[in-house]
């Protein structure tokens, strides 16, 4: 008896998938447990099991192609087993002619070429100066149908087409001398002007150049999430912005401390995703989530830490991070986002978070908003450490200060609770030993 396999639901989140990859082709012979594709969903690409033995009778869906949960991805069943009914009440035959019968010339495509052949013809007719492939007297019906212009305006008198061609060459009409009725310019003034010395010499060359192709890039998975949610939330949240100039001289010492003690390599966003989490510890309503009927202030400290890839942004949770020091939350930075880089993080390494940090200090942004990564509450924008005077007991020294800006949701956190917790951030930051206590 054939079976059907149909697109399962791989996320919470998930509602269609791509087919990253076929493991199988028409006519193997599959076992259950047997990983037949790779399945590219809004978080991660995972993998697609067998769960009966048989024989690969179809495959319907071709790499690269979106199916909707529970559509149907290929039929398995005994070899030479006719599937034709099942596959007309799934919508179609996958008989593979009338795609060929698309792929051959039509007569309504013949047709078509011929409109466009019309088309060209047309384009190289000149209502004034008749076939501009040689045939018909040009010259002399441009001259006999264009019409003068009048004294009275003080407009020059010029034909359509000379102004045309005056307008490319970027000849000015006021220094042509006409030949034409009256004085008029023609067609052969154009071609045959010669400009002056000075005007030669004040004329600029502007290139020409062609048009290059654009291209359309096929909206992946993750970059169709990434638009849903994040519409969601900058149009559902009210979103508000608060912004602090921390020093980070301190810290910059107390990494460079610990890294000459540790094995592990202690990043500034590390320092960042510890201060965040103590910080957060004391200011609950800011590790909080709006849930429509309640806001819920989460017992756990869960901060998110955003990785950049080429499909768009990846949120990887550092569990619990208000419990774990420096070098536990280093290691386990690095291992997430060689994961997601990679694209092997799997959803629930994704999910739970209470708290969300963005950091472009890297890429030399010194200071941005960021959109709230629903369902939390808050979402910390983390700019490049500046090299910047400040004033210090009175004289001004080289300083090293970063740009923080939190953005909150204000449903749930107002504008003083906010600006508490980014008080706290700031002197633990600036006291990194405070983070002890």
């Amino acid at each position: 008896m054939a079976i059907k396999i149909e697109m399962p639901k791989l996320s919470d989140t998930m509602e269609e998938g791509v087919i990253a990859k076929w493991n199988i082709k028409e006519g193997d012979k599959v076992s259950s447990g047997d990983v037949i594709a790779e399945v590219e969903t809004d978080k991660a690409t995972m993998e697609v099991e067998a769960f009966d033995d048989g024989t690969v009778l179809k495959i319907l869906v071709d790499e690269g192609d979106a199916v909707p949960l529970g559509g149907l991805l290929a039929v398995i069943g005994e070899e030479g087993e006719d599937i034709s009914e099942l596959l007309e009440s799934e919508g179609g035959t996958g008989d593979e002619s009338s795609k060929d019968e698309k792929d051959d010339d039509s007569p309504e495509d013949e047709k078509s070429d011929k409109k466009e052949e019309t088309k060209e013809k047309k384009k190289d007719f000149d209502p004034i100066l008749g076939d501009l492939n040689g045939k018909g007297s040009g010259k002399k019906k441009e001259e006999k149908t264009a019409e003068p212009s009048s004294d009275d305006d003080g407009r020059i008198k010029a034909s359509p087409l000379a102004k045309k061609m005056a307008e490319d060459k970027g000849i000015d009409l006021g220094s042509v001398d006409g030949s034409g009725p009256e004085g008029r310019i023609i067609k052969r003034d154009i071609e045959n002007y010669e400009p002056s010395k000075e005007e030669a010499e004040s004329t600029i060359s502007v290139p020409s150049f062609d048009s290059e192709e654009s291209e359309d890039a096929k909206i992946s998975q993750m970059r169709k999430a990434i638009a849903r949610r994040l519409s969601e939330s900058k149009f559902t949240s009210p979103h508000f912005y608060e912004a602090v100039d921390i020093d980070m001289e301190a810290a910059m010492a107390a990494r460079k401390g610990l890294n000459e003690m540790s094995e592990v390599k202690i990043s500034f966003n590390d320092i960042v995703v510890k201060a965040c989490a103590a910080a957060l510890r004391r200011h609950p309503a800011i590790n909080s989530s709006w849930l429509d009927d309640v806001i819920r202030k989460h017992g756990d400290v869960n901060v998110a830490v955003a990785v950049a890839i080429d499909e768009g942004l990846m949120t990887p949770v550092i569990k619990h991070a208000d419990k774990k020091n420096l070098r536990q939350i280093s290691a386990e930075t690095r291992e997430l986002a060689g994961l997601a880089r990679d694209r092997k993080l799997q959803p629930e390494q994704m999910e739970g978070s209470t708290f969300t940090i963005s950091n472009l200090g890297m890429f030399g942004i010194e200071e941005f908003t960021a959109i709230i990564n629903p369902p939390n509450a808050c979402i910390l924008a983390v700019g490049a450490i500046r090299d910047v005077p400040v004033v210090k007991n009175g004289e001004v020294v080289p300083g090293k200060r970063m740009k923080v800006t939190l953005s909150s949701d204000h449903r749930v956190v107002d504008g003083a609770k906010a600006a508490e917790f980014l008080n706290t951030l700031q002197k633990l930051l600036e006291n990194p030993l405070a983070m002890l206590l």
